[in-house]
């Protein structure tokens, strides 16, 4: 049987030639042609092939998924909000604007003026100064690596102390004392996991101390018998001791709402480097931003790890055009969904409601819990409604419809699909009942 179905396997320039592979690129079908050519070779071995397949319609197949791209819009209806598996926070219609502006040349690195080379941190720089009060300001890819580069500028080859309370880990398994020691520095712990008092990092100095790290606890809280240090005793400390202060508040938090540390609070304490996201709570797009003491960010600045780390001319103009909106007062898509109140969120959710029933789907809304995402208020959530669809099998049917064209991601919980209303828009309403619908007309 083995030797027979050997004996069928087409030849290169044969397969290459087959109706189903023409008009598809020439050099993408010969790879995976070979590809597939070498598995079917070695299925026929093992005895996993018994029969031959349409060869050329499976090479078809493999060019097709690989020339698919893999990035698709997707209609949120789980009610996280900063929601890191979905793109985390949707960009405003500005700020969309600002980046597909950016397509083809820009003034990146040019002085229109003077006709002579320009600095690209020159309008982020001036929008952070005016936003958070800080001296200097600039911006990398993203907070993991504004950490990176903070500790490997300012305490390369000597000690960092950081509370054992704050070694965190967060998502995508960025852990704060592997940081640390890839930005060549060396961890020094004080205090303990639920105190920590500022004489734990008085008596932790030494000469090879460098840098005093505060971290935001972000994606978990310890509760009960604890303490943690002020920010305004480790600022005093660090100046006392010639210490940098570097402080990552993680969420973007301009004024710490949803009980988050706030940007301003931390520059206006005096900290050496305030780190934060700019695709979380501040609603733009994945940037990490370092704003601080002038001397302290010019050393961020000129070292060559910067270089690696900054951010193109896209992401440039969608971060300064969202910077630009919460100096003018714009409410960010973020912003609107956390500031949504419980009587709208119900309104809403009656006319997803009644528009499904009127489609013939059996649903009913009920309360529920929304989650602000993006390791923000973690074990706490929003009031919200829900639009709840009874079916017999609510994981095929949330599939279905997450592999619909648009996606829609929803909820299952308790034996039922869910939509939190708190992340779609009334526009949404059209699209979910057409999708739910056809799905239900299939028997689904």
């Amino acid at each position: 049987m083995s030797s027979a179905l050997f004996r069928q396997l087409p030849k290169m320039d044969v397969l290459l030639e087959s109706p189903a592979l023409q008009g598809l690129p020439r050099d993408v079908c010969h790879a995976i042609a070979r590809e597939q050519l070498e598995e079917l070779r070695r299925e026929i071995a093992t005895g996993e092939l018994q029969e031959m397949p349409d060869v050329a319609q499976r090479v078809a197949r493999r060019v097709e998924e690989t020339l698919q791209v893999s990035l698709r819009s997707v209609i949120n209806a789980t009610g996280i909000v900063v929601h890191t598996n979905l793109g985390r926070a949707p960009w405003s219609e500005s700020v969309r604007d600002a980046a597909m502006g950016m397509t083809g040349y820009c003034d990146l690195e040019m002085d229109l003026d003077a006709g002579t080379r320009g600095g690209r941190l020159d309008g982020v720089r001036r929008l952070l100064k005016a936003l958070t009060g800080a001296e200097d300001a600039l911006v990398v890819n993203n907070c993991a690596a504004a950490v990176l580069l903070a500790l490997t500028a300012l305490a390369r080859d000597r000690e960092v102390l950081v509370s054992r309370g704050e070694l965190v880990e967060i998502g995508g398994s960025f852990r704060v004392p592997d940081v640390i020691t890839s930005g060549g520095c060396t961890l020094r712990e004080v205090g303990t996991t639920n105190r920590t008092r500022i004489q734990d990092y008085a008596s932790a100095v030494s000469p090879s101390t460098a840098v005093i790290l505060s971290v935001h606890t972000s994606n978990f809280r310890v509760v009960g018998f604890t303490e943690a240090t002020p920010r305004e005793d480790l600022v005093t400390l660090g100046e006392a001791e010639e210490l940098y202060v570097v402080e990552d508040v993680g969420s973007g938090s301009l004024d710490g709402i949803v009980d988050e540390p706030a940007v301003r609070d931390a520059v206006a304490a005096g900290v050496d480097v305030v780190l934060f996201s700019g695709d979380k709570l501040l609603g733009g797009p994945q940037a990490g931003f370092a704003v601080g003491k002038h001397e302290a960010i010019e050393r961020l600045r000129r070292h060559a790890l910067y270089r690696a780390l900054r951010v193109d001319k896209v992401i440039l103009a969608a971060a300064e055009q969202t910077l630009r909106d919460h100096l003018m007062g714009v409410v960010t898509p973020v912003q609107a969904m956390l500031q949504k109140d419980e009587v709208a969120l119900r309104s809403h959710a009656a006319e997803l409601a009644k528009a499904l029933g009127a489609a013939g789907i059996a649903c009913a809304v009920q309360p529920g819990t929304s989650l602000v995402g993006g390791g923000s208020m973690p074990g706490e959530g929003l009031p919200t409604s829900l639009v709840v669809v009874e079916h017999p099998h609510p994981d095929r049917l949330a599939k279905r419809l997450r592999q619909g064209e648009p996606s829609i991601v929803a909820r299952v919980s308790n034996g039922a699909l869910q939509f939190d209303v708190r992340t779609l828009h009334a526009s949404h309403t059209e699209v979910i009942v057409g999708q739910v619908s056809a799905l239900w007309a299939e028997g689904i």
